[in-house]
């Protein structure tokens, strides 16, 4: 892990070791559990754990699967939800952790929405950024992708196809850069416009695309960072959370979730951007009244794309806090 000073490690119980950082409240304060994305690690989370922790509350930040510091199976059936989410289980409790506000953004929403699915008891609040709730089904790729081009006019998980191919990781190893300049882009019409459709975003990464600008939310040094941090690591562990989801390895597991445990009935806030081109503000009012998340509260932040918390750090940790003090 990046935050080397603040970084632990911890075996779980079937041997698999994860990195995080992990910083003890002050007095009564609440403990944020903060879950990255892809292609991301818990690095991502600085700018939140420095604010967070100057203002008193805990963090918990790991390396998911396959990131960072922590472990990276090669094997697809190493990412199912049910593995990770009780990995995080474990994490919690090492830490004396019964009860804390998990946040998620991107992948880490479907993590989180397991944690909940299957340890309710661990999650006094949830806060989804980007990508809402997760309810346990059968994925289809190819129906997403033909509703939203229905909707919207382009398939929104176009991207998913190149990254569910055997080459995908090979490729994005060769041209770590490029990943990166495409997943946080200068501006989210980049997103939509080669990532989202069917080919462009094999064709982007492929070709090496790094455009000179850089987004104006980042630093040289963060994007150096980011990129040393993935460079170590490679992509085949962060490519398999796709592959596990597309190729049905948790269908079995997501059969025999509850009924009444797919219903968030803790308070939850999903924060999403204006301008993401991925998850479209139309998400967010389709999931207040889906009935699965009965308590739920929507924060839509302007000028904002897929890296909401980093595009416009202030708005995000003034909405996450205020929904924490009051809901």
């Amino acid at each position: 892990m990046a935050l080397q000073h603040l970084s632990k490690s911890f075996k779980v119980a079937d041997g698999t070791a994860y990195s995080y950082v992990h910083i003890a409240p002050t007095s009564e304060n609440k403990t944020f559990l903060l879950l990255h994305g892809f292609p991301s690690s818990g690095y991502d989370w600085r700018r939140q754990i420095k604010t967070l922790g100057e203002k008193g509350y805990g963090v918990i930040v790991p390396d998911l699967l396959g990131y960072g510091d922590t472990d990276k199976p090669s094997q697809i059936e190493n990412y199912k939800w049910k593995t990770m989410a009780g990995h995080i289980a474990e994490i919690l409790a090492h830490e004396g952790y019964e009860k804390v506000i998990g946040v998620s953004h991107d992948w880490g929403s479907g993590l989180l929405s397991r944690v909940y699915n299957y340890y309710p008891q661990l999650l006094e609040k949830l806060v989804f950024v980007a990508v809402p709730y997760m309810e346990p089904a059968t994925f289809n790729l190819d129906a997403i992708n033909e509703l939203t081009i229905q909707a919207f006019g382009y398939p929104v998980f176009g991207y998913w196809k190149f990254f569910n191919g055997d080459d995908a990781a090979k490729i994005c190893d060769e041209h770590n850069n490029a990943v990166t300049s495409l997943l946080y882009p200068v501006t989210p019409v980049t997103q939509r416009n080669h990532l989202c459709p069917f080919g462009a975003a094999k064709e982007w990464i492929s070709n090496g695309t790094v455009p000179k600008e850089i987004p104006t939310w980042l630093s040289p040094a963060e994007i150096s960072t980011h990129n040393d941090i993935l460079g170590k690591g490679g992509y085949t562990g962060p490519l398999n959370w796709y592959k596990a989801v597309i190729r049905g390895y948790n269908d079995e597991d997501e059969a025999n979730i509850p009924d009444d445990r797919r219903t968030i009935n803790a308070p939850t806030l999903f924060i999403n951007g204006l301008d993401d081109p991925i998850t479209r503000p139309e998400v967010a009012e389709q999931i207040s009244q889906s009935g699965r998340i009965p308590n739920v509260t929507l924060s839509k932040i302007a000028g904002a794309g897929h890296w909401v918390y980093l595009e416009k750090e202030v708005e995000f940790l003034d909405s996450l806090l205020n929904f924490v003090k009051t809901a």
